[in-house]
């Protein structure tokens, strides 16, 4: 009962723009220095290259979401694409992972697909990756609809299915042949569209994985759950599928050890590098997934002091 409490009290702050509005002018605080990595590209770069010299691969997500003009989307963009100049010149391991809302997805569908063509072209000429993070449900089947439009011109552009969404399963199977992350989902959402109970949300999970995996498309697996990692483990081994179709991917500043330790076991292992001022949504649906979240943004917290 309290952890659901606290779930629902962190997502709905995460949307709050008074608060984030004020968190930029807190700075890094409070712990999110633990879960973000810097406020410019450059401090996302060396974290990167830090992250390269350990054997991890990287994938960098300027934070922001939910832009209201044309003006900041245009901005957004162009950031985007002086991130992927900056990957190229540090010849770092590294894709790149947008949230459209931050193009202007809410804005004009169009001038969103033109701001994701200049992104994902960018990326080709560098032979690198673009990753659509997928957000609310209310945002689900138009991310899907530019996804499409983008796989007609380039190859190199992939999304993210959430586990708890219905309609996932069916999802999964339409976008096979295409890169996919598989996560559990982090919004909340009403039961009508996404599953409630921890268990039923894990089991669906796994059958997607599965399926993905099934399909011989690529797939990225994101969680921090060592024993997910174990069952995919086991799955890939009797199915004979190699290690090069699919990844572990891991947020930045979690579970380090555990990602050495997929590292030492031969396992491709991508790190999600979060960085940027507007920090503040992440951090909260950060903390609103595991109660252990607030006990470590408090341990950061104090290191800071």
């Amino acid at each position: 009962m309290i952890e659901t409490i606290s779930r629902n009290f962190f997502l709905r702050i995460s949307q709050s723009k008074p608060m984030n509005k004020a968190a930029r002018k807190w700075g890094l605080q409070f712990g999110a220095s633990q879960m973000v990595a810097g406020e410019t590209i450059e401090t996302a770069i060396k974290a990167v290259k830090n992250l390269n010299n350990k054997g991890l691969a990287c994938t960098l997500d300027h934070l922001g979401e939910f832009v209201s003009s044309k003006e900041e989307a245009s901005a957004a963009t162009d950031y985007c694409v002086r991130t992927l100049h900056a990957i190229a010149d540090a010849n770092v391991e590294c894709h790149l992972s947008v949230k459209m809302t931050q193009l202007g997805l809410d804005i004009d569908q169009q001038f969103c697909l033109d701001n994701m063509r200049k992104i994902v072209s960018t990326a080709k000429q560098y032979n690198n990756f673009v990753r659509i993070d997928m957000e609310d449900s209310a945002r689900t089947q138009i991310t899907l609809d530019i996804l499409k439009e983008l796989r007609k011109e380039f190859e190199n552009v992939g999304t993210v299915i959430q586990a708890y969404l219905h309609r996932s399963e069916q999802d999964v199977k339409n976008l096979a042949g295409i890169s996919l992350r598989l996560v559990k989902g982090a919004y909340k959402e009403p039961a009508e569209v996404a599953m409630q109970e921890k268990e039923e949300v894990d089991k669906n999970y796994m059958k997607i994985i599965k399926e993905h995996l099934r399909s011989g498309s690529y797939t990225a697996i994101a969680s921090h759950d060592h024993n997910l990692f174990e069952k995919v483990k086991e799955f890939v081994k009797k199915e004979n599928i190699p290690n090069s179709q699919f990844e572990f991917q891991l947020l930045y500043g979690f579970r380090n050890e555990l990602q050495q330790s997929l590292v030492k076991e031969g396992y491709k292992v991508r790190v999600y590098v979060p960085f940027g001022d507007d920090w503040f949504g992440y951090f909260m649906r950060r903390l609103a997934e595991r109660p252990q979240n607030i006990s470590f943004a408090l341990k950061g917290f104090i290191s800071n002091k």
